[in-house]
């Protein structure tokens, strides 16, 4: 597995990171054990960059990534960079939520999450969600206290308009944004990309397989029962049907390739971007391992092109979340 540098800091990490939100909540039924497996293979292979947030189980991910570094010791701590959010307030079994990003909760929320984590420091810490009323430079602020008491390395910040990137910089570095980025999400490449090249700031791409859709593996009438995905616009009614056919194309290129939709997906995002670094997510192996052999496939010029005029984003059919899900989501 290839590395590459988070933000301008000495932390190393692999290109292709673990999102680790699906082993917690969202996506239908999980197994704590199968969920361990699957991060002790991904260290295995390589992959050293593992995402979490305070919200994702209301507090389980964080104790299960918690239990799997205990697991390893000293030695599988040094290995880790750890990354954490904090930012999106619930109440359990609800999917609505509220944003708190005053410097009271930021250092209340890095206790609680340092605790369920059972770590001195983590490795990288965002804000999950904007919150409008609160200046930016407030919370960057009282993150970049916890960088200077030694509770956190480097802190970032999560979907986020290029103007507040550009405002939190002047208060801290910023070494890595996250946002949704794949082939059929493409808003960072509205300047908020190259806003973090200029900067020295990774982005940071979570759902990069368009929460399993791209891969063609899944379909709305397939989705367990608590699966969020059911009230996501882009997976239902004709809005499924027409994003399907995009799928269908891009299967298509990727049998000329011999790999699979995902693998082409994740290439994509890694030959176009050297600062980006999507992190997958998956409870089971097999994907895990799929994901990872991504990293040695090459695209040429005219691969891209044509993976960017297929999925322009006129051709995608549906928002991205429900509007409750775009709470604390900078548009601009």
């Amino acid at each position: 597995m290839k590395n590459r540098t988070l933000g301008q800091s000495s932390l190393s990490v692999a290109e292709i990171g673990l999102g680790c939100m699906g082993m917690s909540e969202f996506y239908g039924p999980s197994d704590d054990q199968q969920s361990l497996a699957t991060l002790t293979r991904a260290l295995d292979l390589g992959v050293n960059f593992f995402d979490s947030a305070d919200t994702y189980g209301l507090g389980h991910n964080e104790r299960l990534l918690g239990q799997f570094l205990k697991q390893g010791g000293v030695g599988r701590r040094r290995q880790v960079v750890v990354a954490t959010k904090f930012g999106i307030v619930r109440e359990a079994g609800k999917y609505e939520r509220r944003i708190d990003n005053s410097p009271a909760y930021v250092r209340a929320a890095c206790e609680a999450s340092l605790q369920r984590l059972g770590v001195d420091e983590i490795d990288l810490y965002y804000c999950h969600r904007r919150q409008a009323d609160v200046p930016i430079e407030d919370t960057v602020g009282a993150m970049s206290d916890l960088v200077h008491a030694g509770k956190v390395r480097q802190i970032g910040l999560s979907e986020i308009s290029m103007t507040t990137l550009q405002r939190a910089s002047k208060i801290h570095p910023i070494a890595a944004v996250q946002s949704e980025y794949s082939l059929w999400s493409r808003e960072p490449e509205n300047g908020l990309l190259a806003a973090c090249a200029e900067l020295g700031t990774t982005f940071v791409a979570y759902s990069p397989l368009g929460r399993a859709f791209l891969t063609g593996t899944v379909r709305s009438d397939s989705l367990a029962e608590n699966d969020f995905r059911q009230f996501n616009p882009r997976f239902q009614g004709d809005a499924e049907i027409a994003n399907q056919a995009l799928v269908e194309k891009l299967r298509q290129f990727a049998q000329t390739r011999d790999v699979t939709n995902a693998q082409i997906a994740l290439a994509w995002l890694l030959n176009k971007h050297p600062h980006v670094v999507p992190i997958p997510g998956t409870r089971q192996i097999r994907y895990l391992e799929q994901n990872v052999a991504a990293s040695a496939i090459t695209l040429t010029s005219e691969e891209l092109a044509t993976l960017d005029a297929l999925f322009l984003p006129e051709h995608v059919t549906g928002t991205r979340y429900p509007e409750a899900g775009m709470v604390g989501v900078e548009r601009d």
